[in-house]
């Protein structure tokens, strides 16, 4: 008991100090962000560019697709490519072909001496930083302006409809006159040309420092990896080796308790499902559909990298263009995950209390259909209005933000926030009497609560910024919540309630149970807070958020290492009575959760997280092969799992086609691994070469997205995605079967308590 006691403490001074660290280099951000002046000039009182034609370009580029249409230091989707390097070496081009024509005659090719020369001042004119704090002014050279006319004369054309970039457009899967309003169109070039400034100008009192750590990889420029990133690379290397020797000696130092004697009939045969777990039925049969939407979605998209305006010849992208295709399959990815997570919780509440609270069922209904409400009026207000364009202010309240995973309007953002505390407010009035009687399973239960309160509190994170905030500052919000709210606070209830489940079905001690929930929160808290900063480690954020992170992020992969070798105990464990056969599935799929978050989440995540990895492969597609991995056989196949055994104990055990789950399980991770290995890995692996030899903005162009290695790759996708499809398919089939008619087997009544006694 002493024990637990202080694990539970350790457990909140890690979570109090994990987090104020994290708040105070939010702040930190906030201070020294890459600062929008109030103009752009040039040295002969030229105005460029004004703040507001900054800050309005801002909100162009995210209402015409933002992060689905390229990226922004380096975050978004991968065909087009990423703005600030393509503006960055566009301009380092254009300004060095003015200085070439100023510095030779057309009769005589520039000697190697005056190819210096002219590199040299040029790296001078792009990294000096000319903005005067006390006006708030950029001044930049003639020379240098006359570059950014050049520049921005490209993507007015590009973003436009000139018909002379037509073939580029299709390359990026763009749509002709993806900004139709001239304004939005001067505005965006305004945004492209800050992010560039910032990527490339020293910071104030730092001499070969941008604001973004030198992002990205630039040689024209001078934008080379700094020292303190391969430091703290090498400082993460050392402690990811000796933490992960540290649990492995502690794992085989410490005495482990014998194998529980498993029941000998199936504790939860005997439960009856209440009116409002019978309520959580539609919420599984949705998750089907969702995952289904999904994995549509993400065909089309993956074959715009090879057509980028239509589908095997036909014109889909004047209905389905690229950035609606892309936005679908992320969102959807999120809604359907996290469904069936909430559905849980829903479902096993009343399981483990033994009580059904009053209008319950009628809260589950209403909950259910608020939900589906959100994901179709999100979902079509965002197609609605990329296909009509129709601005910046409808695009952020009601349509598509243009951002990663948080893409919908911010109403529907509140709209969720409301149904999120609602569903903690279900989940709670069922829970509360198990969370008032003494059990050995009450920390489980007390976590599976609290994990819950977070889910629905710290949802809020995305209603942090609006329409003019910083965008350094969006990222840091953005990053709260794709990073702590999915992979932080819904991973450890969606455990908690694993942990309950298998502690019910005689697999693993109760004691044993509350004290490894606990501990494993506490190295995944320990971690996961602050290795948030990963993500952040270019978006105009100080130079302490590599340092920090980069520590703490090594960390974050430690008890992934272990959660492989629970998951195969677990499963040997599965095998030692005939009952348990009925689990079979669901079992495998959480076994399934321990390799991805081993391989998934562990190595490919450690393949990019360091910082002189990721300064290299950022926006390539090494993230999408980690994403993939992650999102999918992680959280997904936690999802499928849980929604396995809620389907088990919601239908006659004679209803189920568990042949049907053998072929389903092993087509989707096969066709996951097939995804990830013969296609999105090797592309970034090709990607990654081409940034580290010639710079990012050579990774990401037409000429390497469209080469001849590249799309071949796209279509190696195919058979993985076949594999994965079928896969689903024969889980739907699976999912239909449960519906039709079948004779029914004796029901029991009341709600039974099963597992051991507590």
């Amino acid at each position: 008991m002493k024990r637990n006691q202080r694990l539970w403490r350790m457990l909140g001074l890690i979570f109090v100090l994990s987090f104020g660290a994290l708040g105070f280099i939010g702040y930190q951000i906030y201070l020294t962000a890459p600062p929008i002046p109030k103009a752009v000039v040039s040295s002969d009182g030229e105005t460029l560019f004004t703040g507001d034609e900054i800050q309005a370009g801002q909100q162009a580029w995210l209402s015409a697709g933002g992060q689905q249409l390229g990226t922004v230091w380096g975050h978004g989707s991968y065909v087009a490519p990423d703005w600030s390097a393509d503006w960055l070496h566009r301009e380092a081009l254009a300004l060095q072909e003015i200085r070439t024509q100023q510095q030779t005659t057309p009769s005589a090719a520039p000697t190697a001496a005056d190819r210096a020369a002219i590199a040299a001042t040029l790296k001078d004119e792009m990294r000096r930083n000319r903005y005067d704090e006390s006006s708030g002014v950029i001044t930049v050279t003639k020379d240098r302006a006359g570059a950014i006319r050049r520049t921005a004369s490209h993507f007015d054309a590009l973003f436009g409809r000139d018909p002379s970039l037509a073939a580029l457009r299709e390359q990026y899967a763009m749509r002709d006159g993806a900004l139709p309003d001239k304004t939005d169109r001067k505005a965006l070039t305004a945004f492209f040309f800050w992010t560039a400034w910032a990527a490339a100008t020293d910071r104030p009192g730092e001499t070969g420092l941008s604001y973004t750590s030198n992002w990205p990889h630039e040689p024209l420029v001078g934008n080379t990896m700094t020292g303190s990133a391969a430091m703290w690379t090498m400082v993460s290397i050392v402690l990811l080796i000796a933490a992960i020797g540290a649990m492995l000696w502690f794992h085989g130092s410490t005495k482990h308790e014998e194998d529980p004697q498993l029941p000998n009939s199936d504790p939860f045969r005997g439960a009856a499902a209440t009116p409002s777990m019978k309520a959580t039925r539609k919420y599984f049969f949705a998750v089907i559909g969702l995952l289904l939407l999904q994995i549509g979605m993400g065909a089309i998209t993956a074959h715009y990298a090879v057509e980028g305006q239509a589908f095997f010849g036909i014109p889909l992208a004047e209905l389905l263009p690229y950035v609606v295709s892309r936005t679908v399959h992320t969102q959807v990815g999120i809604f359907w995950i996290a469904t069936a997570w909430l559905a849980t919780g829903l479902y096993v509440a009343p399981l483990l209390s033994g009580k059904e609270p009053k209008h319950q069922k009628l809260g589950v209904d209403v909950l259910f259909w608020a939900l589906i409400a959100i994901v179709v009026g999100s979902t079509a207000t965002g197609w609605l209005g990329t296909l009509q364009h129709l601005g910046a202010n409808y695009s952020f309240w009601i349509g598509n933000q243009g951002l990663e995973y948080t893409s919908m309007g911010r109403v529907w953002q509140v709209l969720l926030f409301v149904g999120l505390l609602f569903w903690l407010f279900l989940l709670g009035r069922a829970l509360w009497p198990a969370l008032k009687t003494p059990s050995e399973t009450r920390g489980l239960i007390a976590m599976v609560f609290l994990s819950a309160t977070c889910i629905g509190g710290f949802y809020s994170t995305s209603l942090m910024w609006g329409q003019h905030t910083h965008y350094s500052m969006i990222e840091y919000w953005r990053w709260w919540l794709v990073h702590l709210w999915v992979e932080g606070f819904f991973e450890v209830f969606a455990t908690a309630v694993v942990a309950l489940i298998f502690t019910r079905l005689g697999l693993v001690r109760a004691t044993s149970a509350n004290r490894a929930i606990v501990a494993e929160t506490i190295v995944f808290l320990f971690g996961g807070i602050l290795g948030t900063l990963h993500h952040l480690y270019f978006t105009g954020t100080p130079t302490s958020v590599i340092a920090v992170c980069a520590v703490f992020s090594a960390l974050e992969v430690v008890p992934l290492t272990m959660i492989g070798l629970e998951a195969l105990q677990t499963y040997r464990r599965s095998q030692g009575a005939p009952w348990l056969a009925a689990y079979k599935w669901p079992v495998m799929c959480f076994v399934a959760v321990g390799f991805w978050n081993t391989v998934g989440a562990g190595v490919l995540g450690f393949a990019i997280n360091p910082p002189a990895s990721l300064y290299y492969v950022q926006g390539l597609n090494m993230t999408a092969a980690h994403g993939h991995a992650a999102l999918f056989g992680v959280y997904g196949m936690l999802g499928i799992g849980l929604t396995l055994f809620c389907l088990r104990g919601l239908f006659e055990r004679s209803r189920h086609a568990d042949r049907i789950l053998a072929p389903a399980f092993w087509a989707l991770n096969a066709g996951l691994a097939m995804m990830v290995f013969m296609s999105l890995l090797p592309a970034g692996i090709y990607q990654a070469y081409h940034s580290v030899t010639h710079g990012l903005w050579y990774a990401r162009s037409a000429q390497i997205v469209h080469s001849g290695v590249m799309e071949m790759l796209v279509w190696l996708r195919v058979p993985g995605d076949i594999v994965f499809s079928l896969g689903a398919v024969a889980l739907a089939l699976y999912a239909l079967k449960l519906l039709m008619p079948h004779r029914q087997e004796p029901q029991p009544t009341g709600i039974a308590q099963p597992g051991p006694a507590d």
